[in-house]
């Protein structure tokens, strides 16, 4: 798989570049616009005050020559030219501008005495126009607004310039923080790659921004998980290896025994019972990891059908109560005498309430009990349940003991040596089996004096998990 050729860093980069731009065309043609019409406004209203400052002094019965060089000298500085007006309508003097732009409707206007204030298009420009009357006759001043104008060019240049220089401000910090957020993560993406390596010493220390920061909390649980797990396989391959070991010992000491003819021929059915016995106790052992292994595979068939819950109960009681006889622990089993109607898969029901049973008749002593039970549940939540429970009067369970019951191998590491103990699947099997059916597995302590374990299972549309979610 090729690495992409863009980096988080170049990215966020490219995006703050392309928002400032962006930003700075809108915001520089809406500033611009302004100024624009600002100054257009501006050039107006002194074009206009110009005119009437011209209307007044010509009123005033100032000496005209005196005031048409003054006037004509200031009106030159702002590039405003002038026409005067006759009083039979006629423009005597004027630039060709002034003369070309004015129509007979603005002559007319100012021989009545009243105020032009004009724009319009003339060259290629717009030119601004206002007109007067004096004593001494009409005036007439016309500016191209380019020219009005002009003074706001610089005040566009320094937005312009200031706006270039927020882009550039905002690429640098936009770069920035890229790399102050990209960094965390290339430490973090190291991390993964070591762990997919197969180092487990990995840790993150969380920085940057807290979704970043957050990424390498999760890296650090994931490390964590994957060393317990992988702790916790390491211990189960160990416990699963010594089980192993023990009954091809044996089954191989006496085959090479009875090869070498050792073995006197009286002896013979008792080496085979012992072989016959390991032989069980090792098939037992593959059993429950097949049985374990399948409880997570996506072939795992569940087939769930309608079933009396103390039907299946009874059934099992038939067995269990011959087998825990033979071994001189009495046997009850307490059920509703109408039936519970459950739908599931009844021989996952027996495989679970099989394993219970035969854990409890392993622990359990001569002259204590074993008690099956089985009845209906309902919770605060309304929803109903078929509860399953085997209860013994074995040596029970602490307190430490009940959150990791069903853990594989927890117990019969804790307790070999101690107790009777079997392969050390035979609860994980059960806790697996249950949360396939929907439902849930608890230990407890009985009042008979041993363990108490508590399957319940909805009574109500059972569902079933997927093999992910066991």
């Amino acid at each position: 798989m090729s690495r992409p050729r863009s980096t988080l860093a170049l990215r966020i980069s490219a995006l703050a570049a392309a928002v400032a731009v962006i930003t700075a065309v809108l915001a520089g043609l809406f500033a611009v616009r302004l100024v624009e019409r600002s100054s257009a406004s501006s050039a107006r209203e002194t074009l206009g005050r110009l005119a009437d400052a011209a209307q007044q002094a010509a009123d005033a019965g100032d000496d005209p020559q005196i005031s048409q060089n003054r006037a004509r000298r200031t009106l030159q500085v702002l590039k405003i030219q002038s026409a005067a007006i006759s009083e039979s309508g006629t423009v005597r003097t004027g630039s060709p501008l002034a003369r070309s732009v004015l129509t007979p409707a603005d002559v007319a206007t100012v021989l009545g005495g009243s105020s032009v204030s004009a724009q319009r298009p003339s060259g290629g420009h717009q030119v601004l126009i206002e007109g007067r009357w004096t004593n001494a006759g009409g005036i007439a001043l016309v500016q191209r607004q380019v020219d009005a104008t002009a003074p706001a060019d610089p005040t566009i240049r320094r937005i312009e310039e200031a706006l270039v220089m927020a882009v550039l401000i905002a690429v640098v910090l936009g770069l920035l923080v890229a790399i102050r957020i990209s960094r965390p993560l290339r430490r973090t993406a190291a991390a993964a790659h070591a762990l997919a390596a197969g180092h487990r010493d990995v840790l993150v220390w969380p920085q940057g921004p807290t979704e970043v920061a957050e990424v390498g909390r999760a890296l650090n649980t994931l490390a964590a998980a994957l060393t317990h797990s992988e702790r916790r396989q390491r211990e189960f391959l160990l416990s699963v290896s010594h089980d192993l070991r023990t009954p091809l010992t044996a089954i191989t000491g006496y085959a090479e025994s009875l090869a070498d003819g050792v073995v006197p021929p009286e002896q013979a059915p008792r080496v085979g019972a012992i072989l016959l016995t390991e032989s069980h106790r090792l098939n037992r052992l593959v059993a429950d990891l097949l049985d374990l292994a399948r409880l997570g595979a996506q072939d795992f068939r569940i087939e769930p059908v309608e079933v009396d819950a103390v039907a299946l109960c009874r059934d099992a009681a038939g067995v269990w109560a011959g087998r825990c006889a033979a071994a001189g622990i009495p046997f009850s089993l307490q059920a509703p005498d109408a039936a519970l109607p459950l739908r599931t898969d009844p021989t996952r029901v027996r495989q679970i309430t099989d394993g219970l049973l035969e854990n409890a008749l392993r622990v359990t002593p001569s002259g204590a009990s074993i008690v099956l039970a089985v009845r209906r549940e309902v919770a605060a939540d309304g929803r109903a349940a078929v509860v399953f429970e085997v209860r013994d009067g074995g040596p029970g369970l602490t307190d430490a003991d009940l959150p990791v019951a069903f853990e594989r191998s927890v117990l019969h590491e804790r307790y070999r040596g101690l107790r009777q103990v079997g392969t050390g699947l035979g609860l994980a099997i059960v806790a697996g089996l249950t949360q396939r059916l929907g439902g849930t597995a608890e230990a407890g302590h009985a009042p008979e004096g041993g363990a108490r374990f508590t399957v319940r299972l909805p009574a109500e549309d059972g569902y079933f998990l997927a093999p992910s979610m066991t």
